[in-house]
């Protein structure tokens, strides 16, 4: 039997379908060069800063929107409920964390926060009946990868962090879970990810695993 007994869940890109993928269609939609919107958010200072500040609830989605629209040089109105119009529930990966769950392990949401207002992300995946706990990072003003928020995860899950399991589909928030013990995946396809989870908690999660 197998030592840990909590799972820690990034939400966007894991109990989603891939959000770069929805910024491909956006930028298509709005009639941008492919590439332009994951740019502006990840490598224009002025937009990571924002973007930044986003997650970790120093301004709200509707300033964030005008904002990041304006670089864009598009109307910011509603613009991340644009950008996730192709965001969709993963089910296979949404049934194994509840197959663990069901199992007896601990199951946490551990998520950067994208605001709820204009666009609630999160709406529709039951958070507060289907997992142990969530953390969103606006409401302790810190986002991934800061490490003192990971610390933080761990006291929620009140389990060490030799016990744990975090999955994320973004490489730089690794390090930090693994500075705590944690074992780590990188979300890339979902059976891929369900199969690493299953050999890390040593525990089958559907019956295809």
């Amino acid at each position: 039997m197998s030592r840990r007994a909590g799972l820690i869940l990034d939400f966007g890109g894991v109990l989603t379908t891939s959000v770069p993928a929805c910024a491909v269609g956006f930028d298509r939609r709005a009639g941008l060069p492919e590439g332009t919107f994951l740019s502006i958010i990840a490598k224009h200072p002025e937009g990571a800063a924002v973007y930044a500040d986003l997650e970790r609830g120093a301004i709200s989605q509707t300033e964030w929107n005008e904002r990041t629209g304006a670089l864009l040089g598009i109307d910011g109105t509603n613009l991340l409920g644009r950008v996730l119009q192709d965001l969709h529930p993963e089910p296979s990966v949404i049934a194994a964390a509840q197959a663990a769950r069901a199992a007896g392990i601990r199951v946490g949401i551990f998520s950067n926060s994208l605001g709820t207002e204009p666009h609630d992300v999160y709406a529709g995946y039951d958070f507060d009946r289907l997992y142990d706990t969530v953390l969103i990072s606006e409401h302790y003003k810190m986002r991934k990868p800061d490490p003192e928020i990971y610390a933080i995860m761990l006291d929620l899950m009140e389990l060490p962090g030799g016990a744990c399991v975090f999955v994320d589909d973004t490489t730089r928030n690794l390090a930090p879970a693994e500075n705590l013990g944690i074992a780590t995946i990188l979300a890339k396809e979902p059976a891929d990810t369900i199969a690493q989870i299953k050999a890390l908690l040593g525990i089958p999660l559907s019956s295809h695993a």
